[in-house]
């Protein structure tokens, strides 16, 4: 197996794996379900800001504040599964996310569903809990493939909440979606307090060393800060493209309603039928190359998008190309990270991710600005620069690593 590959915790090694087919599609399962409450309002947009009567710029904070709300809770609570017991920790934050759900569907004014939507955020932080776990209970050797299950099943949730809430928030109301994501999130509750293993924490610090020591961890590892700059930067892409696309759709040429621009989203899991596939080449070859090829990948469908965006075909070929780059390069990512440092994987995996969610708050900002002032092209352009600066951060370790070496 190469240097990439994702070495067992302390706790793996002590123990025989638990990790059983059916807990990893589980998680999977639950880590898509989770992931979903962030991403219900993308398509129901454009219907939110016609019920309180805003426009574009107003109603894309929503989604900013929830992203930024991810971000936080990620820095706050994800750290906490090195050092916490993690069946607990999920069982509290699904608690708490149920909450928050009903606050968004009762949002009465603007300030009501920023604040509700920022909760939801913060509290919707059990899939990066849920993926160190798989690393930490699967067997040596197989813990890219966990990873990459557990990160199909987030991805699948993210793309394909698109479709569930374009079709029943549009047909019952966005209100109702969310009414329905509150109760989901109770039964999923249930469930994983029933079926998930208990977990012993694998370092013994304090709170506040332990949130410290996420900066010793990025300076000690260039392939963190890599990884994370490229995450968000590819997260800032992913996120412009889907916060202005039910704008987009709704006019010239296409005249689609929120329900058929939520079916986009069955289009983009196609892409993400690839990520368990990467885990599994990321358990036994050298993941450069592959994270390079994926970025090109991202920039080709933002060419297609920026000047074939009209065609039908196009635009789904554009989403297919950007679902797999973005899942494909985070699948990648997330493998090697976690092969630096076992004791610390909820730790690197705050770093990335708190990384890559800032960047796709910036992303949702970017998008709704671009589509107000610029139109479609300005959001290809916003979308595109982003993917540049993700592969200059790519082009730019490989020569300083190169350099170092001669």
């Amino acid at each position: 197996m190469s240097q990439h590959a994702l070495s067992p915790s302390p706790s793996a090694t002590q123990a025989p794996a638990a990790l059983s087919r059916g807990l990893l599609l589980l998680m999977a399962l639950a880590a898509g379900m989770t992931v979903a409450n962030l991403y219900y309002n993308q398509p129901l947009l454009a219907d939110i800001g016609r019920d309180f009567g805003v426009g574009p710029d107003a109603v894309g904070f929503i989604s900013t504040c929830t992203q930024i709300g991810y971000a936080l809770g990620m820095f706050l609570f994800v750290p906490l599964g090195d050092i916490k017991e993690r069946k607990g920790l999920i069982t509290i934050l699904l608690a708490l996310v149920c909450v928050s759900l009903i606050g968004v569907a009762t949002a009465q004014n603007l300030p009501w569903i920023y604040i509700a939507s920022f909760a939801v955020g913060i509290t919707t932080v059990v899939p990066q809990i849920l993926v160190p776990l798989a690393a930490t209970l699967a067997a040596p050797g197989e813990q890219g493939k966990a990873v990459g299950t557990v990160i199909s099943g987030l991805l699948f949730g993210i793309l394909l909440t698109r479709t569930v809430s374009g079709l029943i928030g549009g047909t019952w109301g966005w209100r109702f979606m969310y009414a329905l994501a509150a109760a989901a999130m109770l039964a999923l509750l249930v469930l994983l307090r029933m079926k998930l293993p208990l977990n012993k924490p694998t370092a013994d610090i304090r709170y506040g060393q332990l949130l410290g020591s996420m900066g010793g961890l990025v300076k000690r590892y260039a392939t963190l800060r890599e990884s994370a700059l490229i995450g968000g930067a590819n997260f800032a892409a992913f996120s412009v493209f889907w916060t202005a696309l039910s704008f987009y759709v709704e006019g010239e040429p296409y005249h689609y309603s929120s329900q058929i621009a939520g079916l986009f989203g069955l289009v983009g899991a196609a892409g993400a039928f690839g990520a368990p596939v990467i885990g599994r080449f990321s358990d036994r070859l050298p993941t450069k190359w592959m994270i390079g090829i994926l970025l090109a990948l991202n920039l080709v469908s933002y060419l297609l998008f920026g000047a074939l965006g009209g065609s039908l075909w196009a635009l789904i070929a554009g989403v297919i190309l950007l679902d797999l780059g973005v899942q494909g390069t985070q699948v990648a990512n997330m493998a090697r990270i976690y092969a630096l440092n076992p004791e610390a994987r909820s730790r690197l995996n705050t770093v990335q991710m708190v990384t890559t969610f800032l960047g796709g708050a910036f992303g949702s900002t970017l998008g709704s600005f671009a589509w107000r002032h610029w139109g479609w092209h300005g959001v290809c352009i916003a979308g595109g620069g982003s993917v540049l600066f993700g592969f200059a951060v790519w082009v730019l370790h490989r020569l300083r690593k190169e350099e170092s070496v001669s």
